[in-house]
């Protein structure tokens, strides 16, 4: 394994007296070839952005593609099925960039299962599945709309990052951050490493949205836009740091440099974006969009925008996507979305009583160690019923 199960398992517990057949979640993504020439963890990047690719660029081919993870870029990028030729020539130029996308989807898919752990789409993975997400991808509704947001956002953001660290021979800190500027505090000095953001919009507009501008038709101008989004989203939350100098620190004067927030904010604020996403039509000269619902505000360029309306998710459905909701856990005092009720659709749940070890009674032990003891407690872990056999054949 290079990594990339613990972040791609589906976050559910499955009843096995309960779960719909097959839905046991994921635990191999991807075996090591012997051939490999990079060490454990260079494969373990390069698996992730052969995943990113396969999820962003190839949802329409049908391929097998784990037996390839451990292979070097140049074949990496050769095999990969439903590449454009510009997307195959960035991929075999800058290696180093692939590498950095591969640890930047771990972080993306991480961000969208915990903004969804609570909803009925959960953003979970699928096992031997190329386009990662299944059929819930080739749906063009809300949930397509965030991943291709956040996946996007994923890709500026690991781009950036590693220009800062110094890992990629074509990019490093801003060179236009220099000299002095102001902001409402007054002058400062610009120094340190401001975090190159512009260069990791321009790679990621130039390698994830080539795809989409070799065809002209509703989807691919859907997916340009909210990819846009997630880009232009990372950029939204770069924030002013400063470190003071002078006399017992009383900043008279300042050295600032320009950073990225955490992703968790580029996260929270494509969440709220899924929310509000708007429901659009081509228009007629077919280069934008015009709003479903009339009586809705246009969409703006921040806005995610989709075509179709989600599935319920309630129960597995293989031609929309859908996994159900069989063997989720679920809150029985809840009323939220994460409540029995809801989670549930109304099946019902059952309740599994569980004794838990955690630790207790802690205390400080001079020095320097924290002595715990183990203490045993019963737990109540209740999780969905799955559907009737004949409603659930229905939907496979």
């Amino acid at each position: 394994m290079f990594g990339c199960g613990k972040v791609l398992g589906s976050p559910r517990i499955l009843n096995r007296s309960t779960a719909a057949p097959g839905d046991s979640g994921i635990r191999h993504i991807i075996r090591k070839g012997a051939g490999s020439s990079y060490g454990p963890r260079a494969s373990s990047r390069l698996c992730c952005a052969l995943l990113f690719l396969l999820l962003i660029l190839t949802p329409r081919v049908d391929s097998s593609w784990w037996y390839i993870g451990a292979l070097g870029a140049r074949v990496i990028c050769d095999n990969i099925p439903g590449l454009v030729n510009k997307q195959r020539q960035l991929c075999q130029k800058y290696p180093d960039i692939m590498q950095s996308i591969g640890g930047g989807a771990k972080e993306w898919i991480r961000e969208c299962q915990h903004q969804f752990r609570h909803h009925r789409w959960n953003c979970s993975a699928l096992d031997r599945d190329h386009t990662i997400f299944g059929r819930v991808i080739q749906r063009s509704s809300r949930e397509a709309a965030f991943v291709y947001a956040i996946s996007s956002a994923g890709v500026v953001f690991a781009i950036t990052r590693a220009c800062s660290q110094g890992e990629l021979k074509t990019c490093n800190c801003d060179p236009h951050k220099r000299g002095r500027a102001s902001d409402d505090r007054g002058e400062f000095d610009w120094g340190g490493c401001s975090d190159n953001i512009n260069y990791g919009i321009k790679f990621a507009k130039a390698f994830v949205d080539a795809k989409e501008r070799t065809v002209k038709d509703a989807r691919a101008l859907m997916n340009l836009h909210n990819n846009r989004c997630g880009r232009m989203a990372v950029k939204r939350f770069m924030k002013l740091e400063c470190k003071c100098h002078g006399v017992s620190g009383s900043c008279t004067l300042r050295t600032c440099w320009l950073a990225m927030s955490d992703f968790r904010k580029t996260g929270d604020y494509l969440r709220k974006k899924y929310n509000g996403a708007i429901e659009v039509t081509m228009n007629q000269d077919g280069t934008g969009f015009t709003v479903a619902n009339k009586d809705f505000r246009k969409a703006t360029k921040n806005d995610l925008v989709y075509f179709e309306n989600s599935p319920d998710y309630c129960v597995m459905d293989k031609a929309a996507g859908s996994l159900g909701t069989a063997g989720r856990v679920c809150n029985k005092t809840s009323r939220g979305t994460d409540g029995c009720e809801v989670m549930c659709c109304g099946r019902g749940y059952d309740t599994t009583h569980i004794k838990r070890i955690t630790k207790c009674e802690c205390k400080f032990k001079w020095c320097c160690a924290v002595e715990c003891k183990d203490c045993e407690e019963a737990v109540d872990i209740h999780t969905c019923k799955a559907p009737k056999r004949a409603e659930w054949l229905d939907q496979t």
